[in-house]
Protein backbone atom coordinates (compact mmCIF):
# COMPACT_ATOMS: atom_id res chain seq x y z
CA UNK A 1 0.00 0.00 0.00
CA UNK A 2 2.74 2.22 0.62
CA UNK A 3 4.37 2.02 -3.11
CA UNK A 4 0.67 3.28 -4.08
CA UNK A 5 1.07 6.43 -2.81
CA UNK A 6 4.48 6.84 -4.91
CA UNK A 7 2.65 6.47 -8.04
CA UNK A 8 1.22 9.00 -10.09
CA UNK A 9 -0.81 8.75 -13.33
CA UNK A 10 0.80 9.23 -16.78
CA UNK A 11 -0.89 9.70 -19.90
CA UNK A 12 1.02 9.44 -23.59
CA UNK A 13 -0.75 10.90 -26.16
CA UNK A 14 -0.04 10.72 -30.11
CA UNK A 15 -2.73 12.23 -32.62
CA UNK A 16 -2.98 8.44 -34.01
CA UNK A 17 -3.29 6.84 -30.51
CA UNK A 18 -3.14 6.61 -27.01
CA UNK A 19 0.13 5.73 -26.64
CA UNK A 20 0.46 4.93 -22.75
CA UNK A 21 -1.77 5.05 -20.24
CA UNK A 22 -1.47 4.07 -16.57
CA UNK A 23 0.06 4.35 -13.00
CA UNK A 24 3.87 4.84 -12.70
CA UNK A 25 6.65 5.21 -10.21
CA UNK A 26 9.35 7.50 -12.08
CA UNK A 27 9.57 8.87 -15.63
CA UNK A 28 12.24 10.46 -17.45
CA UNK A 29 12.29 12.71 -20.81
CA UNK A 30 14.01 15.05 -22.86
CA UNK A 31 12.91 18.55 -23.02
CA UNK A 32 14.26 22.08 -24.44
CA UNK A 33 15.45 22.90 -21.45
CA UNK A 34 17.71 19.13 -20.84
CA UNK A 35 16.78 16.01 -18.67
CA UNK A 36 14.23 15.74 -16.57
CA UNK A 37 12.97 13.32 -14.07
CA UNK A 38 9.29 13.44 -12.22
CA UNK A 39 8.09 11.99 -8.79
CA UNK A 40 4.73 11.94 -7.83
CA UNK A 41 4.67 15.55 -5.96
CA UNK A 42 6.70 16.85 -8.55
CA UNK A 43 6.53 21.02 -9.17
CA UNK A 44 3.63 22.05 -11.46
CA UNK A 45 5.45 22.83 -14.46
CA UNK A 46 5.37 23.00 -18.66
CA UNK A 47 8.02 21.60 -20.92
CA UNK A 48 8.48 21.87 -24.43
CA UNK A 49 9.89 18.00 -24.99
CA UNK A 50 12.43 17.40 -27.71
CA UNK A 51 13.19 14.33 -29.35
CA UNK A 52 14.76 11.17 -27.23
CA UNK A 53 13.92 8.51 -25.38
CA UNK A 54 10.93 8.52 -22.60
CA UNK A 55 11.57 5.64 -19.75
CA UNK A 56 8.57 4.93 -17.51
CA UNK A 57 9.37 3.23 -14.31
CA UNK A 58 6.13 1.41 -13.11
CA UNK A 59 7.66 0.64 -10.14
CA UNK A 60 10.15 1.24 -7.87
CA UNK A 61 13.69 -0.72 -8.57
CA UNK A 62 11.99 -2.33 -11.52
CA UNK A 63 13.86 -1.60 -15.38
CA UNK A 64 12.04 1.10 -17.04
CA UNK A 65 9.74 0.74 -20.00
CA UNK A 66 11.66 2.75 -22.94
CA UNK A 67 9.78 4.73 -25.78
CA UNK A 68 10.76 7.44 -27.74
CA UNK A 69 9.25 10.96 -28.29
CA UNK A 70 9.49 12.55 -31.27
CA UNK A 71 8.24 16.54 -29.62
CA UNK A 72 5.42 17.75 -27.82
CA UNK A 73 5.25 19.35 -24.51
CA UNK A 74 4.43 18.01 -21.00
CA UNK A 75 2.05 19.07 -17.90
CA UNK A 76 3.43 18.13 -14.59
CA UNK A 77 1.11 18.30 -12.35
CA UNK A 78 1.60 16.37 -8.41
CA UNK A 79 -0.47 13.59 -9.27
CA UNK A 80 -0.24 13.39 -13.35
CA UNK A 81 1.91 13.72 -16.24
CA UNK A 82 0.08 14.63 -20.14
CA UNK A 83 2.38 14.33 -22.53
CA UNK A 84 0.76 15.24 -25.85
CA UNK A 85 3.50 14.31 -28.65
CA UNK A 86 3.99 14.56 -32.11
CA UNK A 87 4.71 11.13 -32.69
CA UNK A 88 5.31 8.30 -29.95
CA UNK A 89 6.95 4.84 -31.16
CA UNK A 90 7.76 1.76 -28.80
CA UNK A 91 11.14 0.35 -30.11
CA UNK A 92 9.34 -2.43 -31.60
CA UNK A 93 7.99 -0.28 -33.67
CA UNK A 94 11.12 1.18 -35.33
CA UNK A 95 12.90 -0.06 -38.17
CA UNK A 96 16.93 0.54 -37.81
CA UNK A 97 17.77 0.06 -41.21
CA UNK A 98 15.21 2.90 -41.98
CA UNK A 99 16.33 4.84 -39.01
CA UNK A 100 20.03 4.61 -40.10
CA UNK A 101 19.34 5.83 -43.54
CA UNK A 102 16.90 9.19 -42.19
CA UNK A 103 20.38 9.44 -40.22
CA UNK A 104 22.71 9.20 -43.22
CA UNK A 105 19.98 11.55 -45.39
CA UNK A 106 19.91 14.13 -42.69
CA UNK A 107 23.85 14.18 -42.06
CA UNK A 108 24.26 14.83 -45.79
CA UNK A 109 21.77 17.75 -46.19
CA UNK A 110 23.49 19.05 -43.21
CA UNK A 111 26.97 18.93 -44.41
CA UNK A 112 26.04 20.69 -47.73
CA UNK A 113 26.21 23.53 -48.21
CA UNK A 114 24.18 25.65 -51.08
CA UNK A 115 20.42 27.41 -51.08
CA UNK A 116 17.58 25.41 -51.38
CA UNK A 117 18.90 23.37 -47.86
CA UNK A 118 16.45 24.17 -44.75
CA UNK A 119 18.85 23.74 -41.99
CA UNK A 120 16.36 23.76 -39.00
CA UNK A 121 14.41 20.54 -40.87
CA UNK A 122 17.99 18.80 -41.87
CA UNK A 123 18.22 19.20 -38.18
CA UNK A 124 14.73 17.88 -37.04
CA UNK A 125 15.57 14.86 -39.06
CA UNK A 126 18.71 14.28 -37.75
CA UNK A 127 17.52 14.24 -34.50
CA UNK A 128 14.34 12.04 -34.81
CA UNK A 129 16.85 9.46 -36.52
CA UNK A 130 19.23 9.34 -33.87
CA UNK A 131 16.06 8.60 -31.15
CA UNK A 132 14.66 5.92 -33.01
CA UNK A 133 18.23 4.55 -33.26
CA UNK A 134 19.32 5.17 -29.48
CA UNK A 135 16.01 3.59 -28.80
CA UNK A 136 17.24 -0.03 -30.83
CA UNK A 137 20.48 0.51 -28.83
Amino acid sequence: MAEDNKLFDLDIIAPDRMFYQGKVYFLEMKTSEGEIGVFRGHVPTTAVLVPGLVKIYQAEGEEPKEGVIHGGFVEILQDKVAIMAEIAEWPEEIDLNRAEEARVRAERRINTEGEGIDMDRAEASLRRALARIEALK
